[in-house]
């Protein structure tokens, strides 16, 4: 069976519930990729998340939600529950985080950006079952709606399951 990418891209939030679509984002350096599935109703979404805050910029007529960790992950739920998924069922996995073209490390962002989805999970009671992040590498993160298997590619070609 072929299957159909669903490509996500920066700031981006894309869900699916037929067996044949794959969720895709690529390169992800210190964004964060998040993964959601339920096993039961067979539905699963990915948010590519830029920044840990959205802060003052909600009030903003061009505020994206999907490029924040605090405004993006609440969608990424909803929408899926939207498609039948149940979060006691939710099998939620995070790529990312790395630490890119900040070598001093004065910015953070990778890190701001996980401790910012720790605390909304934490908050939630949301248990991430699987994760592979920080470090300098960049990431593709594939996600497979038949089987809610999650992928990572890191650098060319190493390729782990999460």
């Amino acid at each position: 069976m072929a299957l159909k990418n669903i490509i996500v891209g920066v700031a981006d939030l894309k869900l699916s519930n037929d067996p044949t679509s794959l969720i895709v984002t690529y390169s992800l350096g210190s964004c964060l990729g998040i993964t959601a599935y339920d096993p039961v109703a067979r539905v699963g979404g990915m948010l590519h998340a830029m920044l840990p805050e959205s802060r003052d910029e909600k009030q903003s007529k061009n505020f994206n939600p999907f490029k924040y960790i605090d405004s993006g992950v609440p969608q990424l739920f909803k929408e899926a529950y939207k498609l039948g998924a149940q979060k006691s069922r939710m099998r939620v996995t995070v790529s990312g985080g790395a630490q890119i073209l900040d070598d001093a490390g004065y910015f953070n962002i990778g890190k701001r950006n996980i401790a910012a989805l720790r605390k909304i999970f934490w908050k939630n009671g949301v248990m991430i079952d699987s994760e592979h992040v920080e470090g300098s590498v960049a990431r593709t993160v594939r996600l497979k709606i038949d089987t809610g298997e999650v992928t990572v590619t890191i650098g060319r070609n190493q390729e782990i399951v999460l």
